[in-house]
């Protein structure tokens, strides 16, 4: 089968960075599906593996945790998918990526491909969309009140591809008032667009423009990106017994401002069911289903703003080039080999 990997870490210029490669196709074991890879996306964490994962220099390693596709085939303790069923998930992050024409995949973590959408279109959004429902509803709880906080919740980095999602389920699963951070009118257009009651500039003092909004503190804040710059701000503005969360990796995190405020701190991983396959892991496919039937409601719509083409080193790249500049609107997605 045809793949798309790695054999030395390191930075995207080199010709080497990421290579076409053919590989075995793997069968499915136990409660695995082997699904014929049509469509996916690319997200931080691909290039960050990309640069410092080592490997053992004979088997290249495969990234990419988003595919849509189809079953070919089912292990012999699966009984949630067929052949033949149109699925999406984001995979396992200690197993080989979804740059394949063929890929294994536990059916626990995998729900059905929401009707009526192309698959590159479906592909932006499973890592996204798990990272960010399971931050909003399982880590910070946004249906639970913070009592006398403001019914707001704050996103930092709204423009980007959990934000961009994240915006859609608060709007699409609560009535919080949503507010987004994004810095470039075409970020701050498309934060809009999807949803966001308000949108405030990152690049000047978050407070005084939270404050100039006179909604009061909010209760919930999601910080998707440069954590670290903002954790000052960020004590400062939220709600007393307010709860924050993160998903990136600052180099430090000093959240002993939030104290005096009694502020709850959660990181959000996505792959974390999958990888300790915690009771209760197969929730991931539930997620999933439910993300499927918001989206054929027309309450959620793709994340997708640019398809680089085909699955090939090359359009691969490319993507993970733009991801490293820190410029990308929404999601990248490459449609079939």
């Amino acid at each position: 089968m045809k793949a798309v990997g790695y054999f030395d870490p390191g930075a995207i210029d080199r010709d080497d960075a990421l290579v076409d490669v053919e590989l075995p196709t793997p069968s499915p074991e136990g409660r695995d599906l082997l699904v014929r890879v049509r469509a996916v996306s690319v997200n931080p964490v691909d290039y960050k593996i990309r640069q410092s994962r080592t490997t053992d220099r004979d088997v290249p390693a495969i990234l990419g945790w988003d595919a849509v596709g189809e079953v070919f085939e089912a292990g012999e303790q699966a009984t949630l998918f067929k052949p033949g069923d149109q699925v999406w998930y984001a995979g396992a992050i200690n197993r080989p990526g979804t740059n394949a024409e063929f890929h294994l995949v536990d059916e626990r973590i995998v729900g059905r491909k929401p009707s009526g959408v192309a698959d590159a279109a479906a592909a932006a959004l499973p890592l996204t969309a798990l990272t960010a429902y399971e931050m909003l509803f399982d880590r910070l709880r946004v249906n639970d009140p913070v009592h006398g906080a403001a019914s707001a919740a704050l996103i930092v980095g709204g423009a980007g591809g959990v934000g961009s999602i994240a915006i859609q389920l608060l709007r699409a699963l609560t009535d919080l008032t949503v507010i987004a951070t994004a810095s470039r009118p075409e970020t701050m257009a498309w934060a809009m667009e999807l949803g966001a009651h308000h949108v405030i500039d990152h690049r000047k003092p978050l407070p005084e423009q939270i404050a100039s909004l006179d909604l009061g503190q909010p209760g919930y804040v999601f910080s998707t990106t440069h954590t670290g710059s903002y954790i000052d701000q960020v004590a400062e503005l939220i709600a007393p017994q307010g709860r924050f969360g993160l998903i990136d990796d600052p180099e430090t995190l000093n959240i002993m401002p939030f104290k005096l405020k009694a502020v709850s701190t959660h990181w959000e991983l996505m792959f974390t069911r999958s990888l300790f396959e915690t009771p209760d892991m197969d929730r991931q496919g539930a997620i999933l289903n439910e993300v499927a039937a918001l989206i054929e409601d027309g309450k959620i719509r793709s994340t997708a703003t640019e398809t680089l083409g085909r699955i090939g080193a090359e359009t691969l790249k490319k993507a993970h080039r733009i991801l490293e500049s820190g410029t990308a609107r929404g999601k990248l997605v490459l449609d079939g080999f």
